[in-house]
């Protein structure tokens, strides 16, 4: 069972909110992290650089977070390991049709009033509802 944890929530969704909205205000970039990601691979883009700090940041920032202040978030994966493979080709396959990620969409499309993103941000809520039913209640979870 997740704990729940409101502040910490809160924070960070905040510090995700400000870094899309500095990532628009100074590269005119949308934060989503597939479309980041597509750059970074060849060929590579001419707005190589952002795209690579983004990435790193997105490491650096826990990893900083471990080593220096000796957090470690809460977790605990009782899902196969044939599960997350599965599961992460079906996301990448996901992102591909539906023109970007969650990020992207539930973000940064949502905080524009993109149709678009709004359609694929309830598609992507309540597919997962289905499939955590399905998975904890109709299949007796994992």
């Amino acid at each position: 069972m997740t704990d729940f944890t409101p502040l910490q929530s809160l924070g960070g969704g905040a510090l995700i909110g400000l870094a899309a909205c500095l990532l628009m205000y100074f590269h005119g970039r949308i934060a989503g992290i597939s479309g980041i990601l597509a750059g970074i691979l060849p060929p590579l883009s001419s707005d190589w650089g952002w795209r690579a700090a983004f990435l790193i940041g997105a490491i650096a920032a826990p990893a900083f977070l471990y080593y220096g202040f000796s957090f470690t978030p809460a977790f605990e994966n009782n899902v196969p390991v044939f599960a997350l493979i599965i599961s992460g080709l079906l996301v990448g396959f996901g992102i591909t049709i539906g023109s970007g990620c969650t990020s992207g969409h539930g973000i940064c499309g949502i905080s524009r009033l993109s149709v678009r993103s709004i359609a694929a941000t309830v598609t992507f809520m309540l597919t997962t509802t289905i499939t955590v039913f399905i998975i904890r209640h109709v299949m007796g979870g994992f």
